[in-house]
């Protein structure tokens, strides 16, 4: 694993809490916040995060963990009081879960969102760090995308990220909350769930490779996505809940590689890298008709992050793709 910028290890004996720590992107956050000595208190219920995600972080010093709704203030109000910073990515992931089942995926994102922000701020929590996503661009043609590029939302779960950033930016203004959002582009990594129809597209796509059965790609399969390695995801926390730049907060970021590819080539390069590691690949590639919400292209800029907060990519998708094969099948 990379090493992390200097900066972060400000973190040091600072208590952050992680909201959805039980899930993938949580987990990882968590396990890279430990490591370098930062207390960490993990909010989950178990709606999509996993129990062995828990248990492999149990065995830290200064992990605890709380299972609690986020739409239930009671449940998690005291430990508000005790910590210094929170990241935020407990949430209703996948686009077609959205449309298929809007209210949940309101009260879950937008609402318990929201409730969280303003417990946040009354406990007198300043830094507040949350998961958006590139699905805030919808129907944009820009590209690459820049904040700024945003397009009419093609998803209920498009409209509650929209929501999230707009919350943030007023209780930044009103109450001076140090509020930053991280507008994810297609992450992927190791404790990803490859199970469920509501799972993502590449450890739906080893899952298959390795077990010899169907891979159905929406459309032609070259519609593209800036595909972004874990850890560049942690790394954005990190530098977001440790900057003093006073230019940072209010705002929201892209999180990404600022590259793209097609599913076609993503299939390709999972296929190259089990390969590589003395894999066995085999299965069946289809293709079907378009998923509605879904757009055809994603390209992301990153100049915004890298000027107010220091980002630079640690992987890229070639050096993601090999890091996540080395530590599936090390662990």
């Amino acid at each position: 694993m990379k090493a992390y910028p200097a900066s972060v290890h400000s973190l040091k004996g600072k208590h952050v809490l992680v909201t959805g720590g039980a899930g993938f992107i949580g987990s990882n956050l968590t396990e890279a916040l430990l490591s370098i000595g930062a207390s960490v208190t993990v909010l989950d219920n178990y709606a999509t995060g996993l129990k062995a995600n828990i248990d492999r972080l149990s065995n830290y010093d200064g992990f605890r963990f709380i299972e609690a709704d986020i739409c239930q203030p009671t449940q998690y109000r005291a430990i508000l009081k005790e910590v210094d910073v929170i990241s935020h990515q407990a949430a209703l992931g996948s686009v077609p879960r959205s449309i298929e089942f809007p209210l949940n995926t309101h009260e879950v994102n937008a609402t318990g969102f929201l409730t969280i922000l303003h417990e946040a701020k009354e406990a007198g929590v300043k830094r507040f760090v949350y998961a958006s996503s590139s699905s805030v661009y919808g129907d944009s043609l820009a590209s690459p995308k820049s904040e700024g590029d945003e397009g009419n939302a093609l998803s209920p779960y498009a409209v509650t990220k929209q929501l999230n950033e707009h919350y943030a930016a007023v209780y930044h203004r009103l109450h001076q909350m140090e509020t930053i959002g991280l507008r994810y582009f297609n992450v992927f990594g190791p404790h990803q769930n490859p199970e469920g129809v509501y799972a993502a597209a590449i450890p739906r796509f080893l899952d298959k490779m390795l077990n010899g059965g169907e891979i159905i790609v929406n459309g032609d399969g070259e519609q593209t996505r800036d595909f972004t390695f874990v850890q560049n995801a942690v790394l954005a926390n990190l530098l977001s809940l440790s900057t003093d730049h006073i230019d940072a907060f209010g705002k929201v970021y892209n999180v990404a590689c600022g590259r793209s590819l097609t599913l076609n080539e993503v299939i390709a390069a999972l296929e190259n890298g089990l390969i590589k590691i003395g894999k066995t690949v085999s299965h069946q590639l289809t293709y079907g008709p378009n998923r509605v919400g879904d757009i055809r292209d994603s390209l992301a800029s990153t100049e915004l992050i890298e000027k107010n907060i220091g980002y630079q990519a640690l992987y890229t998708f070639e050096e993601g793709v090999q890091a996540y094969l080395n530590q599936a099948f090390n662990d």
